[in-house]
């Protein structure tokens, strides 16, 4: 869903990132899978074809934090009126 988030916070030696990976278009979302010592935190098509793909190792990941998209946010987005472009003559 285009909104939903993902903070990643990383521990990068003497200080900490903070990377996000965010759902651009509509009919996106983001995923994340935990395994083999690596988070990958990627955001997909309605397909599930991977547009953008970060990976981190999961001893590094002080914490992630997925923000999803609010549904009352998708109510709003779909019931406001598209303004028609203009032409400029």
């Amino acid at each position: 869903m285009r909104g939903d988030r993902v903070e990643i916070v990383i521990d990068a030696g003497d200080t900490t990132r903070t990377y996000e990976v965010v759902a651009t278009k509509a009919g996106r979302r983001v995923d994340v899978t935990i395994g083999r010592g690596v988070v990958v935190v990627a955001e997909v098509t309605r397909s599930g074809t991977p547009v953008r793909t970060a990976r981190f190792m999961s001893s590094r990941v002080l914490a992630l934090v997925e923000h999803p998209v609010a549904e009352g946010a998708l109510a709003q987005e779909a019931a406001q009126p598209q303004p028609a472009p203009s032409s400029a003559a």
